[in-house]
C-alpha cells in the first residue's frame, strides 16, 4: 500500500507541474453533490484571469472512490444533505490526500453533521481544527484579515474554516457558515451584490492558490 501511495504521489506531482485540473466530487448518500452547477466554472475563470492559473475551464466530475481522483491536484465537494463513504471511498480519499491531493469541502447549508461523520471514516484519529485568521490560506493572493468571509446568512453563526493536517501539511479545508459556492454562482442565481460575489471568488482563489503551492 505504501508503494501505491508513493506512485500516486509521484503522479500528482507530475500533474501539478504539467497541468492544472480541478474536479467536483460525486458521492453517495442521497445528498446533492451537484449543487451550485455554475460555481466551479466561474471560480476557474476568476482564477485564470486574476492569479495566473491555467486551469482547464471545464471542471470535471469524479467519484470519490475512483482512482481517477488522483488525476486532480484539487477537488471540491459541496451539498446540503446526506453523505456516505464506503470503506473503499474512505480508503481512496485517504490515500489521495496523503499522496498530495487537496480537498475543499463547502457547506452549502446543512452539510456539516454528515461530512464530519464521514471524515471520521477517512481519518479516524484526526479532527477538524479551526484555522486562525492569520493562516496563510487567508493571505495568499488576497488578504482576509478577519478570516473566512460571510457570503450567505443561514443561522446567524460566524463563518469558520476548519482544516485537517497530516505531518504538518494541510490536507483539506471545510468552509462552514459562509457558503462560498453560492457566491461563485452566476449572478442571477442568488442575486448577490457584486462586492459579495467578489469576496467569495477571492477567497476561493486563495484556497486554490494555497492548494497548488503547498
Amino acid at each position: 500500500m505504501k508503494n501505491v501511495i508513493l506512485l500516486f504521489a509521484f503522479n500528482l506531482i507530475i500533474l501539478t507541474i504539467s497541468a492544472q485540473e480541478i474536479a467536483l466530487i460525486k458521492y453517495k448518500g442521497g445528498g446533492d453533490w451537484y449543487a451550485n452547477p455554475t460555481a466551479l466554472r466561474n471560480l476557474i475563470s476568476f482564477c485564470n484571469n486574476n492569479i495566473n492559473t491555467k486551469i482547464n475551464p471545464k471542471p470535471q466530475e469524479v467519484e470519490v472512490g475512483s482512482t481517477d481522483l488522483f488525476q486532480y491536484p484539487f477537488v471540491h465537494m459541496t451539498g446540503h444533505g446526506n453523505v456516505f463513504f464506503s470503506d473503499n471511498d474512505a480508503e481512496n480519499l485517504r490515500n489521495y490526500l496523503i499522496a498530495g491531493g487537496f480537498l475543499h469541502i463547502d457547506d452549502n447549508y446543512g452539510f456539516e453533521p454528515y461530512i464530519t461523520r464521514e471524515l471520521k471514516k477517512v481519518f479516524p484519529n484526526k479532527t477538524l481544527v479551526e484555522l486562525p485568521a492569520n493562516h496563510a490560506i487567508f493571505n495568499t493572493a488576497f488578504k482576509f484579515p478577519n478570516g473566512l468571509p460571510k457570503i450567505h446568512e443561514h443561522d446567524s453563526k460566524r463563518p469558520q474554516a476548519f482544516g485537517m493536517f497530516h505531518e504538518n501539511r494541510l490536507l483539506l479545508v471545510f468552509t462552514f457558515e459562509s457558503d462560498l459556492g453560492d457566491g461563485w454562482e452566476d449572478p442571477e442565481v442568488h442575486n448577490d451584490p457584486a462586492d459579495v460575489r467578489e469576496k467569495a471568488l477571492k477567497m476561493g482563489a486563495n484556497i486554490i492558490k494555497y492548494a497548488f503551492e503547498n
